[in-house]
Formats: C-alpha cells, structure tokens, sequence
C-alpha cells in the first residue's frame, strides 16, 4: 500500500482510494502566460512519476490538471504587448505541452480550462452568497474566511503568517474587505478587459475559485489527492479548501506538496526574485531525461537544487545506464528478480522515495555488470529486467543501442573489455575508428554508451 505525507494531517499515512482499484489526483496546471520554468518541470514529472508507479501497481489513475487560461497575468501580459490575450494563452499552452513531451510526461486524463466553467463558478459563488459566506463589494465577490472554522489547515501558521507569505500574487481588493484574508471570488472588470456576465456585474472569477470548480465538476467530492508545489499550500490550496468547505462539500482527502527548486547557492527559484531558469533552456542545453533523473535521486519534499555540476552528472549517469542497456541487449529476455522489484516496491510505498529506489537500480547495474563479466548469463538476464521493469516504471526510458548497428555495439563492448584488461591502445583505436564512422563514444565507468552523431 502506497503511503504518502499528507500535508493537512503533517503525517505520513495511507493513500485511501474512495473507489477501489481507482485513484482520483487533481494537479494545478499552469497560467499560460509565459514559457515554463524548473518549478513547473519539477511539479510535472514528480506527479508523472506518481502517476506511472499507480499504474504500473495496477490501479486506474485518472489525472486531472487544468490550464488557467484567465488571469491577472494573462492580461497584463496581453495589455503590455497590445495582444489579444486568447493568443498568448494559446500560444503558451502550446509551449507547455511541448516541453512537458520532451519531459517525457504523460498528458493528464482531463485537461480542463477555467475558461470553459465560468457558468459553473458564478453558481458556486451564489451558492456562497446564500449561505453567508460571501459578500458583495464595489470591486468583486469575497469569500469570508471567518465562515470556514478551520481556515488555514494546509498553512499550519499564524493568520499573520499566512498573509505576509501569500505568494507573488497582487492583493486585490484590499480596501474593500471585512477581513484581510478574504480573497476574490469574482472581479468585476475594468475597461478593455475580458468579461462574463453575471447576477452582480461583469467580471471574471478569482483564481482560487477556477481550481475548485473544475476538480468537484471532474473529479466529484471526496477525490482522493490534491497535488501541487510547496508554495501552493497557501494562499492557493488554502483558498480551494475553505471555499469547499464553506459549500459543505468534501473535498480532497489527502494533500500532497513537492518542494522547491532552489539555485547553485541554495536560494529558492521565483519571478520575484528573478533567478528562475527557463525550462525550454534546459531541454536545448541537455538530454531531456537528465532533470528526472535528478528528481528522481532527490525525495520529493526536499529542495532540489539545480545547476550544471549535478546536471553533468545525471547525463554522464544516464549514458552508463544506456551503456548497460546496449552491453546487455542480447540478454533481454529474462524476467525480473521478484527480490529486487520488492526492494523497489518497498521503496515507493514508503513516501514516494525515488532516491531509494534509483539506489537500488545503480546497485543491480553492477551487480549485473559483474555477472557478465563472470559470465553468468541467467542473472545478467534477471537483473536487467529487473532495471527495465523499475525504469520503465518511473518513466525513465533507456536507449540499448537500438538505433546503431549490432556491429558497433558490438565494437563497444570491445573497448569495454579493452579498458578493463588496461588494452588502452585498443581501446583508444576502437575510439577512434567509431569515430572516424560519424558516431558519438561515450565513456563512464560503467561503460560505453554509442549513438549516431
């Protein structure tokens, strides 16, 4: 059984499916208004990797995660440029898909827009009205956080707090709140701004109201997970629930928050700050599977830093792992060692640990890279398929020289054997003619990895 921290609770505990064999998981998308940074990557391919480990255990995971697709950033943006703003949202969501390809993620099973549930918010928010948690102002619709008993669960600080750290977000309405952590339900529009009607003026609705709507509209009450960036816990997160609760609605019943990306010195990644790297350079600069596997040797509530040292380091990993693919490609028709993927099972069910599991991968190369230097063909064909089913499990695809000749993997494994019986001079004149031939050697301790330059 899958037990995760639960963010409202501060516990590790079980992931209980309201249907079994069923696994219900809301993600806040993006606001499309710019290309994607590390953060966005980062908050992606942590629940991608989620998402493939529930399936790969058997259960039916339907993933909802939407597109703000209106907002104040949006406008700005569109105002700033003299667009219209459904072109950059369009654009941007493209950009988003794009990268999130190259990443190797998996599209969600729903991807709904806020734009397309306005109707579905404004009833929401009159639903809110009638029950008194809501009032009407000069500028918009405020939801009263005094109506919600436990306002601030998922925050676990001060009101004070919670205010003074409320994300990047611009107070809107300030003035013309009963309480200083009321927030926007609806925002009655200025000149020259997007609209849609409704019973107290035309506007457009607040960004914590998008969230709930379509998660209880997709996903129905009581889904299972909640999923998002750190930083989204409050006002965000915070801001869905008490608007449920407010509803009398069950919402999500476990919450789950990965954390930040942090610089080369440690500094946490945001606009504000100015020192967030775009994602789209990072996919230019190197093999796209590098940045999961870094995730994946981080645990996913621990800071992660980012930066080309320990970027190298997860190419140079994966072309070992690659190597190991293409070393052992004639041994692929074994089944994995039931030991190995327990081992790895444990791992995954205790919190999502990926850095244990990536571990016990790396251990299983060598020990299969031992038997073939042994000539243990049976355990070598064990142990690789154990690699594989692990991998692919977490989504971290291989490349076994597929794409080169049998020859040349062939002449690899060659310089291999030659490196290690200390034969440099035949290893550097294998080196050489693989690479008079157009290919690119890669050489790491576990191996040599070819590919066609």
């Amino acid at each position: 059984m899958l037990n995760l921290y639960d963010t409202a609770t501060q516990s590790v505990k079980p992931l209980a499916l309201r249907d079994p064999g069923k696994v219900s998981i809301y993600l806040c998308g993006p606001t499309v208004y710019g290309p994607p940074h590390l953060g966005h990557g980062r908050a992606t391919l942590v629940y991608d990797i989620l998402r493939r480990y529930l399936t790969y255990t058997g259960l039916e995971v339907r993933l909802a995660s939407n597109i703000t697709d209106i907002d104040d950033k949006i406008i700005n943006r569109a105002n700033d440029e003299g667009r219209p703003w459904q072109d950059i949202t369009t654009k941007c969501e493209n950009v988003w898909f794009e990268a999130m390809g190259k990443l190797g993620v998996q599209r969600p099973t729903d991807v709904p827009h806020a734009t397309e549930y306005v109707e579905q918010m404004v009833n929401m928010i009159h639903t809110l009205i009638e029950r008194d948690a809501a009032y009407v102002t000069d500028d918009g619709v405020y939801l009263s956080v005094t109506a919600v008993p436990d306002y601030g669960l998922l925050a676990h600080q001060s009101l004070d707090d919670m205010l003074s750290g409320g994300g990047d977000r611009e107070v809107f309405g300030a003035g013309n709140k009963k309480h200083p952590a009321d927030f926007a339900l609806w925002k009655f529009t200025k000149p020259g701004e997007p609209s849609w009607s409704s019973p107290w003026g035309d506007g457009r609705p607040g960004w914590h109201s998008e969230c709930v709507v379509m998660s209880l509209e997709l996903l129905g009450e009581g889904f299972d997970l909640h999923c998002g960036g750190a930083d989204l816990r409050f006002p965000h997160h915070e801001n869905e629930r008490a608007q449920s609760v407010a509803l009398g609605k069950t919402f999500a019943n476990h919450w789950m928050h990965n954390g930040f990306v942090v610089d080369p010195e440690g500094e946490k990644m945001s606009k504000s700050l100015g020192n967030v790297m775009n994602l789209l350079d990072l996919l230019e600069k190197y093999d796209a599977r590098a940045y999961r596997m870094l995730l994946l040797q981080t645990h996913y509530r621990s800071p992660v830093r980012v930066g080309q040292d320990n970027i190298d380091a997860c190419v140079s990993a994966l072309a070992g792992l690659d190597s190991f693919a293409a070393r052992t490609s004639a041994h692929a028709d074994g089944e994995a060692n039931s030991e190995v993927i327990a081992k790895f099972r444990a791992a995954m069910n205790n919190d999502l640990d990926t850095a244990t599991a990536m571990a016990l991968v790396f251990d299983t190369v060598r020990a299969a890279n031992a038997a073939m230097d042994a000539g243990d063909v049976a355990t070598v064909s064990t142990l690789r398929a154990s690699v594989f089913e692990i991998l692919n499990a977490l989504g971290l695809a291989l490349s076994a020289g597929d794409d080169v000749d049998a020859d040349i993997v062939a002449k690899g494994v060659a310089l291999d054997a030659a490196r290690a019986a200390k034969d440099f001079a035949t290893a550097d004149a294998i080196r050489n003619e693989l690479q008079s031939q157009g290919y690119v050697v890669e050489t790491s301790k576990e191996g040599t990895r070819i590919r066609r330059g």
